[in-house]
């Protein structure tokens, strides 16, 4: 496996070649936030409706994921994500239309903050 470089080690999300940063939407009550853990879990979710999937997918713990779905179903007055426990086949995960909302907010901020950061960093030289 190759070495990584100094550049793909930098935390946080590429904006930019010159720009690596991570954004939280944080909720009137300044506890919860919404990051981009959180919604990736949310899309594969969605997309595998299965938390337990999820998680695998994501090398996360199923109790890590567990805990973050019981997290942003307090950010807002309706549910992110509902659970069915049990049954035959196991249980079973779905995104609410508020969850979708969430994402689709956090995705458009997400655009936008890539679309200024590029604007800006048109004449950084380093």
């Amino acid at each position: 496996m190759p070495k990584k470089s100094r550049r793909d080690r930098l935390p946080g999300d590429a904006y930019s070649p010159q720009v690596h940063a991570r954004f939280w939407l944080i909720a009137d009550d300044q506890q919860n936030y919404l990051g981009i853990g959180k919604v990736r879990l949310m899309e594969l979710i969605d997309e595998l409706g299965s938390i337990s999937q999820a998680a695998k997918t994501l090398n996360m713990s199923y109790k890590r994921a567990w805990t973050l779905i019981e997290e942003v179903n307090q950010l807002g007055p309706l549910p992110y994500v509902t659970k069915e426990v049990g049954g035959a086949g196991g249980g079973h995960a779905t995104l609410t239309e508020a969850g979708r909302a969430a994402i689709e907010q956090y995705r458009a901020f997400e655009r936008d903050l890539q679309a200024f950061v590029a604007q800006r960093t048109q004449a950084i030289t380093l």
